[in-house]
């Protein structure tokens, strides 16, 4: 009896004293026995309000944090699952002196403005948490869009649409992920799942939106409107996301941001997540352009956006909840592969109005888990108190690959007079690829032996 009672008061002993004390072994060392405990595939070792047996995995500020995270996306990556909309009607208004090419740069660095600030977000979240991104990102994504509402130059279009407003947006996505993530530790798939469907839903309502308000009220008002709900949101979301880990602030150093691409499988990650998002953004981009090539009505084909992001639902919830139970890589494999073949084999032959409808639905399940999965794996191979900044390296990797996607895309359709065929290869092989690294990276964790990873 007397030596459970050391053995206990030697275990107690060996926790932090305190909420400071543990805050300190974070700032001296916060990957202490990270990586070892990665490559034995143990649980990292943890503070105590960070241990996994202590993630409340419910509760009321639980669910708010995830019901306003999900806003978050709704109005971050639900509005730039518009893109495919304003690369149509840019080139038949305000911008049809300029080509594909030229237009395309909008959507893409709306995209990649929206992703590359993970980095610097995921830092601030880290060491100041959530309140001040969220308030300054809900004032630059309204400011951002009223701009847009009055633009008429492509230019001003650069600076309001494709700069202010994703910047904004960037600032409410990451914190609504990291959040989120903090409740929850056996249940982050699904929970992080719900939060990514917001942005689905975004998806369908935005689209939707535009094509009936267009005409109606003009492109102005139109996007007041959406605006307008868009500030709704994040006031909701302003009130309702917290984290449930304290920040904890470190000094300044740039291989913070560096320091994670040292450990293999977190640098094969990013180059997976670069090469899936490289070919995935193609069919958001041009799947409104390509399904009018081949004779769809223009009304027609700008439903193809909301049916895509209805069916990613679908692949943003049930994917995750069942990545919890049999493995979030595994799930990702096999989502990233079938979305390759659904590019190469379905979108690829494609002519007619009901093979492009079909292929615009699965691609939203497949895609949809692409993006759903990509922070519940960040999560998995980091450390909580650096999934700010570790999420965000990840996203701010996949920018690049925002950025440079569709631009390609759309100079291959420039070259190819029209065609869209090659554009959908390289779609398509740059999907392929992501699958092979993320095949890759779950052999670099656990091996080939079919085991829950």
């Amino acid at each position: 009896m007397a030596e459970s009672d050391h053995n206990d008061h030697d275990s107690e002993a060996s926790l932090p004293a305190s909420k400071k004390d543990a805050e300190q072994q974070l700032k001296e060392a916060p990957d202490a026995g990270f990586e070892d405990a990665e490559k034995s595939g143990k649980n990292p070792p943890q503070n105590p309000w960070m241990d996994p047996k202590s993630f409340p995995e419910g509760g009321a500020k639980a669910w708010l944090t995830v019901a306003g995270a999900s806003a978050c996306l709704f109005v971050s990556f639900g509005w730039v699952n518009c893109v495919g909309i304003f690369q149509e009607y840019y080139q038949t208004h305000q911008l049809k002196d300029y080509t594909a090419s030229n237009i395309s740069w909008i959507p893409a660095l709306q995209i990649f403005f929206m992703l590359f600030g993970g980095t610097f977000v995921g830092r601030i979240f880290d060491d100041y948490g959530p309140r001040y991104l969220l308030l300054i990102g809900t004032f630059l994504h309204v400011f951002g869009l009223m701009m847009t509402s009055i633009s008429t130059k492509y230019y001003q279009l650069l600076l309001s649409q494709a700069i202010c407003s994703p910047i904004g947006a960037s600032m409410v996505f990451y914190p609504a992920f990291t959040c989120a993530s903090t409740w929850f530790f056996e249940k982050r798939g699904a929970a992080l799942g719900l939060v990514v469907a917001g942005s689905s839903l975004g998806g369908v309502i935005f689209p939707i939106m535009i094509i009936h308000l267009l005409p109606e009220v003009g492109f102005g008002w139109t996007i007041r409107i959406c605006a307008f709900l868009i500030l709704t949101l994040l006031i909701f979301a302003n009130l309702t996301v917290r984290s449930r880990i304290p920040p904890t602030k470190r000094p300044f150093s740039v291989m913070a941001f560096f320091r994670p691409l040292k450990v293999p499988s977190f640098s094969l990650l990013a180059a997976a997540v670069f090469f899936f998002y490289w070919g995935m953004f193609i069919p958001f981009t041009f799947i409104v352009e390509e399904a009018q090539s081949h004779g769809m009505s223009l009304r027609l084909a700008n439903y193809l956006v909301p049916i895509l992001n209805a069916a990613s639902i679908i692949g943003r919830t049930v994917p995750n909840a069942i990545a919890d139970k049999v493995g979030r890589f595994n799930v990702m494999i096999i989502m990233s592969g079938f979305t390759t073949i659904l590019i190469l084999a379905m979108w690829l032959p494609a002519t007619g109005n009901s093979a492009l409808i079909v292929f615009a639905a699965l691609f939203g399940i497949g895609s949809g888990a692409g993006i759903g999965l990509t922070p519940a794996l960040c999560a998995q191979v980091s450390p909580i108190q650096e999934i700010g900044v570790r999420t965000g390296t990840v996203f701010s990797i996949a920018a690049f690959a925002a950025l440079t996607g569709s631009p390609i895309g759309g100079q291959i359709i420039a070259v190819s007079h029209g065609s869209f065929r090659y554009t959908i290869v390289f779609g398509g092989v740059s999907c392929a690829l992501g699958t092979a690294l993320f095949i890759v990276t779950r052999i670099t964790l656990a091996g080939a032996k079919m085991t829950k990873i």
